[in-house]
């Protein structure tokens, strides 16, 4: 697969965990800190990457740079995935399934921090056994990376979409990504305080 050049996208930064550290030395306790940082343009790019140092502003930078390094594209019908997708990384397991228009993204922490940046805007995500947060964002990623299309897979097939599916599913699963702005809720009890 051809890297992705992080220099010509508008990628935005979301941290997920900023953990501190201590190493005991002779002199005492030696404090530094790791970074969990995902980053993504909104539109299908999304990458995570881990960054340790002294300070925490160094360490969400050097977790950017990682990041960049490890992009990948999803592949997106609308504003969700194309199908359901489970994997592992250590002890964590992460399940992602599609949602109809409307739904959102319910999902943990972990797993929202890399679907949002991703630009995924409905889905469904279970996460088992360990909640370790980098395991968690690595078991994401690699379900994202295993999404195909329907073009994907009726073309290893010899076939086409539409022999697959249908003519209706094949025009709804080649649809960009549409992000539709959802009005806010209205505010119940009028929004006021007091009597």
């Amino acid at each position: 697969m051809a890297r992705i050049d992080p220099t010509k996208l508008n990628l935005e930064e979301k941290v997920v965990q900023i953990n501190r550290v201590a190493k005991v030395v002779k002199g005492g306790r030696r404090f530094s800190f790791s970074a969990v940082v995902v980053v993504g343009d909104g539109r299908g790019v999304v990458g995570a990457g881990l960054g340790k140092a002294g300070e925490v502003p160094e360490a969400i930078r050097k977790g950017v740079e990682d990041a960049k390094k490890h992009l990948i594209r999803v592949p997106l019908v609308g504003s969700t995935i194309p199908h359901d997708v489970l994997r592992e990384f250590g002890a964590s397991r992460v399940l992602l399934r599609p949602a109809t228009a409307g739904t959102g993204v319910i999902a943990g922490g972990s797993v929202r921090a890399v679907v949002e940046v991703a630009g995924i805007r409905d889905l469904l995500s279970k996460t088992m056994g360990s909640t370790n947060p980098v395991n968690v964002v690595r078991a994401t990623l690699d379900c994202l990376a295993n999404l195909q299309s329907a073009d994907d897979i009726a073309g290893r097939r010899g076939k086409t979409a539409e022999e697959l599916l249908g003519k209706r599913a094949a025009v709804a699963a080649r649809q960009p990504h549409i992000y539709v702005e959802r009005p806010a809720p209205p505010m119940l009890g009028g929004g006021q305080r007091g009597r």
